[in-house]
């Protein structure tokens, strides 16, 4: 029933503006309004457009809401670095993260970071 439909994820924010900013003035990713919120389109490479909609009482996540795969995570993550974006430091556990806030245990590379509504992103190396 499901397998021909298209499909979609969202999450929320407190502040759809600040956040729109952070997507596009940060990350560089553009955004649109539609679906009762700001759209991050991403079918021109081949990933499904993703929601991000405001609500008054917004919870981030606990959780990685949104992962993006970069061919060089040390690279990604000092770009952004300079553009203002703090990484997450983990140690508790199977994730520690190192010096530069990159995970670099068994899998895949991993840093994390979270947008001004306090949802955690993540960039991916495979």
């Amino acid at each position: 029933m499901l397998q021909d439909c298209k499909a979609f994820s969202s999450f929320s924010t407190d502040d759809i503006a600040k956040t729109r900013q952070f997507y596009e003035g940060v990350l560089g990713l553009k955004a649109t309004e539609g679906m009762g919120g700001m759209v991050l389109d991403f079918e021109m490479n081949g990933s499904v457009p993703f929601i991000i909609y405001q609500k008054p009482d917004h919870r981030p996540a606990d959780f990685t809401v949104f992962n993006f795969l970069v061919d060089d995570i040390e690279e990604a993550v000092a770009s952004l670095k300079n553009k203002g974006v703090v990484f997450e430091s983990y140690d508790n556990g199977n994730i520690k993260t190192d010096e530069d806030n990159i995970f670099r245990g068994e899998g895949p590379l991993v840093a994390w970071f979270k947008d001004p509504s306090g949802n955690i992103l993540s960039l991916v190396q495979e």
